[in-house]
């Protein structure tokens, strides 16, 4: 089993990877001075995700040094759980589960696509393994697409899902 608690060797495909950072964005155009946190929130994309960070109290921590990899579910992502998923993991009383789901989206270390690539599962912050698989062409993590790699912050790095990850 290839993890990547360390850079592991390159992927040699370049189509894939092209393919992925084809939409690539940096945090700015000043050499990245925005955390994850700011990155997400300024991207237009991530509401939900900014607002259950606030509400699991994971701010600090996700504006901290890092590096971090984040895999960050679009509002989209969220929108497809089921109804009333979101409300109720937002609630005061369950901030113990959306920061275990959230910590499971988050990976130590700055890790980019071409060495995601070529990794077969890594550690969450949680704690558990999330499994990387490239299908058809697109890079899975668990049961979510990467539909966007590699938007550098300043404290480490986002690929965008198009599904949230749920820890077991």
């Amino acid at each position: 089993m290839k993890t990547f608690t360390t850079p592991v060797a390159r992927f040699a495909g370049a189509g894939l990877l092209g393919m992925m950072l084809a939409g690539s964005i940096q945090a700015d155009d000043h050499g990245m001075s925005k955390d994850i946190v700011d990155t997400a929130a300024g991207a237009g994309q991530f509401e939900t995700l900014v607002a259950a960070v606030k509400a699991a109290e994971l701010v600090d921590t996700l504006k901290g040094e890092g590096p971090f990899t984040v895999f960050a579910p679009t509002d989209e992502a969220f929108a497809a759980l089921p109804d009333g998923t979101v409300e109720s993991l937002l609630e005061p009383e369950n901030q113990q589960q959306l920061q275990a789901i959230l910590t499971y989206h988050v990976v130590p270390g700055k890790v980019m696509a071409e060495d995601a690539m070529a990794a077969d599962s890594a550690t969450t912050v949680q704690g558990q393994d999330i499994t990387i698989t490239t299908e058809n062409g697109s890079v899975m993590i668990d049961d979510a697409t990467v539909v966007q790699a590699d938007i550098e912050a300043s404290n480490g790095v986002i690929h965008v899902i198009d599904a949230v990850l749920m820890p077991e």
